[in-house]
């Protein structure tokens, strides 16, 4: 009886401290009002000048010219001199579960690191994460940390920790005997960074990690599977169809892996959402993507961080062979009218830094315009969130960061974060 009166006043703590911490982040019950007063604001699509945006609870109220804009009774007014207003943005593709390459490799993060200090270590990756002005996330693997995405996801949304809004895939799924960590005697059967399966057990495993709490469905549609190491498409047009329709008839979109030409297409016939790297995309799949309205999440900043790590020492020496073939798929896509969406990779270099993506976007070629786009609406839209997020629009979610000057212009301004505010509650100030 001790013992169960002792548990019942653990849970009794760990639920306070739970709707405590909701109310203080912006989970719920909040009714606080806000006027926004920055230089200009980018609601998502454009560009506006002496704009005002009234906040109550966790919604914006109201959005446009301050001559038109009535403040409420009681409102706190801020005023942001000198920023553009805009929404919180959005990272496409982020591992909160792995941090640096050149801190820990890959192999040891996966079998060195203990899954206890993985999720330590993401609860800041997470508080940066928001800190730096991304209020939504969609995580794109655990990398060997089993469904810890799912717990972290929950914290998030209880109040327990800091973070952005988190959309999650949990394990991710590749075919058996083509993933990593490798090199090891073929005697003994390694830990892998994502869960093996193949055929007709695939519907299993999509529905198993849909069950345990993926949003999304991760699949690698290609990887260094090849006799020599070359990277081959790892999954038939069959078992790829079988993955998307599984998860498809359960709510669940797919999120694909995949640089090859015959990967991607596979994948894009399949009904993939979106693909992510595309660094050997062609025009014809380019071009197939964009009619089925397929999106490319490039990761750019992922091979300019491992290439550093490698010894390119950037601004200096030329650009390294895959950093071409990167600039030329990039563009390749853009003339091609693929949908972008905007996802680094983040954890393979420092969370907290994102927005290293969307100056290499611009870097590269797309429209500075275009990239803020790329950033909220487009991937809110992409997440099929765009009823909730991406826009400063009444109605939505006001999840708001300003940054110093004009990103229309400086895509660089999205590092220069001064405010950032989520469902209504205030982060940074």
């Amino acid at each position: 009886m001790r013992r169960v009166a002792i548990v019942a006043a653990v849970l009794v703590g760990v639920l306070a401290v739970g709707v405590s911490g909701s109310q203080g982040r912006g989970g719920g019950g909040s009714q606080a009002v806000y006027v926004l007063k920055p230089a200009r604001v980018f609601d998502g699509e454009t560009m506006h000048d002496g704009w005002t945006v009234v906040v109550r609870g966790q919604r914006i109220e109201a959005a446009g010219p301050a001559s038109t804009t009535t403040a409420p009774s009681g409102a706190e007014t801020i005023d942001l001199p000198d920023t553009t207003l805009m929404p919180g943005l959005i990272e496409a593709h982020s591992h909160v579960l792995l941090h640096a390459y050149n801190e820990t490799p890959w192999n040891d993060q996966v079998l060195k690191e203990a899954e206890s200090l993985r999720v330590a270590r993401a609860v800041n990756h997470l508080k940066a994460t928001l800190e730096s002005g991304y209020t939504t996330i969609r995580d794109l693997g655990t990398e060997g940390a089993g469904y810890a995405d799912v717990g972290l996801k929950h914290a998030v949304n209880q109040g327990i920790i800091p973070g952005p809004r988190m959309l999650v895939t949990t394990r991710a799924i590749v075919a058996t005997g083509t993933y990593a960590p490798k090199g090891f005697s073929p005697l003994w059967s390694i830990p892998q960074g994502a869960e093996e399966a193949d055929g007709d057990s695939l519907a299993r495993v999509v529905r198993d990690q849909a069950g345990r709490g993926a949003d999304w469905i991760k699949v690698y549609g290609d990887y260094r599977a090849g006799p020599n190491g070359e990277t081959m498409p790892t999954f038939s047009q069959a078992e790829m169809t079988l993955i998307v329709e599984t998860a498809g008839s359960i709510g669940r979109p797919v999120v694909v892996h995949a640089s090859t030409p015959e990967g991607m297409k596979r994948a894009v016939l399949a009904g993939a959402r979106t693909i992510e790297h595309g660094d050997g995309g062609t025009a014809e799949v380019f071009k197939l993507m964009a009619e089925k309205g397929v999106a490319l999440c490039p990761t750019l900043a992922a091979g300019d961080a491992t290439s550093q790590y490698g010894g390119w020492k950037k601004g200096t020496d030329p650009e390294p062979a895959g950093i071409r073939r990167k600039r030329e798929s990039f563009k390749l896509a853009l003339d091609s009218g693929v949908t972008i969406a905007a996802g680094s990779d983040v954890g393979v270099f420092p969370h907290g830094e994102s927005a290293r993506e969307l100056e290499l976007m611009a870097a590269y070629g797309m429209a500075p315009l275009a990239v803020l786009k790329s950033a909220t609406s487009v991937n809110a839209r992409v997440m099929k969130m765009e009823t909730q997020i991406g826009k400063v629009q009444a109605g939505l979610f006001a999840d708001l960061i300003a940054v110093a000057g004009d990103p229309a212009r400086d895509v660089s301004a999205t590092r220069k974060v001064s405010f950032v505010m989520k469902g209504g509650a205030i982060v940074r100030r």
